[in-house]
C-alpha cells in the first residue's frame, strides 16, 4: 500500500511534506529565511528545529503587527508631509507587505505543528 504525503494550504513550497526524506532540513531552512540573518548563528536552534519554529512564529509575529500598526497610522503620521496619492501608495505598501506576512505566519505555523508531530490528513 503506497501513501501519499499531504501538504495542506498555505504550506510553504520550498518545504518538502512532512514525513518525506530530509523534509526537516528544509523546513529548517526555511524558517531560517523567515528569521534575521544573526538566528543562523545560534546553534541552539539549528540543532533543534521546533525551537527553531517558535522562534520564526514570534519574529513573523512581530512583523504582522508591525505592518498592522504601520498600515492603521501611515496616513496620520505622513498627511502633513507628502501628497495624498503619497499616502495611497503608503498604505498600499503596508496592504501588500501584511498579506506577505500573514502567509508567511501561515506557513510556519503549519511548518511548527508538522515539527510538532501533528500528522495532516487530505479531507474528502
Amino acid at each position: 500500500m503506497q501513501t501519499t504525503l499531504y501538504t495542506p494550504p498555505g504550506w510553504p513550497a520550498q518545504v518538502r511534506p512532512a514525513g518525506a526524506p530530509d523534509w526537516e532540513e528544509t523546513a529548517i531552512a526555511f524558517l531560517l529565511d523567515c528569521c534575521p540573518p544573526d538566528f543562523r548563528g545560534y546553534p541552539v536552534l539549528r540543532r533543534h528545529p521546533v525551537v527553531l519554529a517558535r522562534f520564526a512564529a514570534q519574529f513573523v509575529e512581530g512583523q504582522y503587527s508591525a505592518a498592522t500598526d504601520g498600515l492603521a497610522g501611515v496616513r496620520t503620521s505622513l498627511m502633513d508631509h507628502v501628497p495624498s496619492e503619497v499616502l495611497d501608495s503608503a498604505a498600499n505598501a503596508w496592504l501588500e507587505q501584511g498579506a506577505q506576512l500573514a502567509r508567511v505566519r501561515r506557513a510556519v505555523a503549519l511548518v511548527e505543528e508538522a515539527l510538532r508531530g501533528r500528522v495532516f490528513i487530505r479531507r474528502l
